[in-house]
């Protein structure tokens, strides 16, 4: 399903519900319809927002996962967001743990989910795209997302190749990449007091299952469920348990 995206002052965003907010962050080369079956499962109990993260209009010298962190800050701060759920995948988590850092910030979470996140280690395309002209090593790239390699779709393949073979585009790619492993986050996480669910494909190898078990280690205060047969996008690729395992964390709070 397609919803609709609102834009205003410099923020694209979905804004699907009422209630209390799910703010959802998508990753590097993900879209707003990764988040589709969580949008479609809530949206009659909570308000949920998806806002566009600018990878590819950002200045280049500017282009990495800080600056896209005071984007989401900005955001939260015009949507006059308080005591929200804050939700990110890969990149996505990774902006989501930078801004909980700053203590102020944090009083305005009620708690967080991560998957897939990075800000400790990822396996992903590294920091160059050696054969990004050929489809089906792009193709392959793409499903090593995924423990399914049908759930790489043509479409969703096509997306990635367009994007990777756009010189613009692939450039900040790799300078947000590169800027996730600078920033690791490995001294920060004690600071994130907030409860933090933890929902990880078993089948992981993106951030593999040993990432999840540091990030449970180092956050005081998380637990970590695991989705079997899945990768790297558990709301993607297994909807229904991941959806499931959110409610199960959101209805602690209620």
């Amino acid at each position: 399903m397609e919803f609709a995206i609102k834009e205003e002052k410099g923020f694209k965003y979905i804004d699907e519900g009422e209630g209390e907010v799910l703010l959802l962050l998508h990753g590097l080369l993900g879209e707003l319809s990764n988040w589709d079956g969580v949008i479609n499962e809530f949206k009659s109990e909570y308000r949920v927002i998806v806002p566009v993260l600018p990878v590819y209009e950002m200045p280049i010298l500017l282009t990495g996962v800080k600056s896209l962190t005071k984007h989401v800050s900005k955001f939260i701060k015009h949507l006059k967001l308080d005591k929200f759920f804050l939700v990110g995948n890969s990149l996505g988590g990774h902006i989501a743990l930078m801004y909980a850092i700053n203590k102020s910030h944090q009083e305005k979470i009620k708690a967080m989910v991560l998957a897939g996140s990075s800000g400790l280690y990822e396996n992903s395309f590294g920091g160059s795209f050696p054969r990004r002209e050929s489809y089906d090593y792009i193709k392959e790239k793409t499903e090593f997302t995924f423990y399914k390699p049908e759930t790489a779709t043509k479409a969703l393949v096509d997306e990635v190749f367009a994007t990777l073979n756009n010189r613009e585009r692939v450039i900040r790619v790799i300078a947000i990449a590169k800027s996730c492993i600078r920033h690791n986050m490995a001294s920060e996480l004690i600071k994130i007091k907030i409860p933090v669910g933890l929902i990880w494909g078993r089948n992981d190898r993106v951030t593999p299952p040993e990432v999840a078990e540091d990030f449970h280690e180092r956050l005081p205060n998380s637990e970590l469920h695991w989705v079997d047969e899945c990768g790297h996008a558990p709301m993607m690729e297994q909807p229904e348990i991941f959806n499931g395992l959110f409610r199960q964390f959101l209805d602690k709070f209620k």
